[in-house]
């Protein structure tokens, strides 16, 4: 039903808020958004009002809009490079933002050539039905490739990652079908 959905979009909205808005006054400005990748990824899509930062009735219509579309599951190539190279044999995370909650799903995929489709393990997925692919969401991207057990991706696209994304049919990139991330090994 539609009640339950709309209180679920509250939650997290409400989630976030507590989560990401540091100095309590009513918005994640832009440098609280460092600290969630999903959400900084979305502002071409969330931030409705364009100031620049985002107030938790964005993030209410936001998660509303995906409700809406009434997808279930999206299947998302995506591109990876490092220092310009593809990226071959990398282990990708597409990491739900916490606030979401346990409904949607983490996916995972493994880079070949520079490509990958990422999708949640078939024993995660909500229904034993549901086709490979991403849930509607804001993702935290975490890429791991270990080379004689010794990671060898920088933490800021691993354990603390600055990468995020937004699977949504109207997110940009993912209609466009240009998900990207181009990697580097500088600091």
């Amino acid at each position: 039903g539609t009640y339950p959905r709309i209180l679920a979009a509250i939650r997290a909205a409400s989630t976030a808020m507590e989560l990401y808005d540091k100095d309590s006054d009513g918005a994640i400005n832009a440098a609280e958004l460092e600290a969630a990748p999903g959400l900084k990824a979305a502002m071409a899509t969330i931030d409705s009002n364009k100031d620049g930062s985002v107030q938790e009735e964005e993030i209410v219509a936001r998660i509303g809009a995906w409700q809406a579309t009434n997808i279930g599951v999206m299947a998302v190539k995506a591109n990876f490079t490092l220092d310009g190279r593809p990226l071959s044999g990398a282990a990708v995370t597409f990491e739900p933002e916490t606030f979401l909650g346990e409904d949607i799903k983490a996916a995972v995929g493994e880079t070949t050539s520079g490509l990958s489709t990422v999708t949640i393990p078939k024993d995660q997925r909500p229904t034993k039905d549901m086709p490979p692919g991403l849930q509607p969401g804001l993702y935290r991207v975490r890429h791991s490739l270990k080379k004689d057990g010794k990671e060898t991706i920088p933490a800021k696209y691993n354990t603390a990652t600055t990468l995020g994304q937004e699977i949504s049919p109207d997110d940009p990139a993912v209609a466009g079908q240009k998900v990207r991330f181009d990697l580097t090994t500088k600091e």
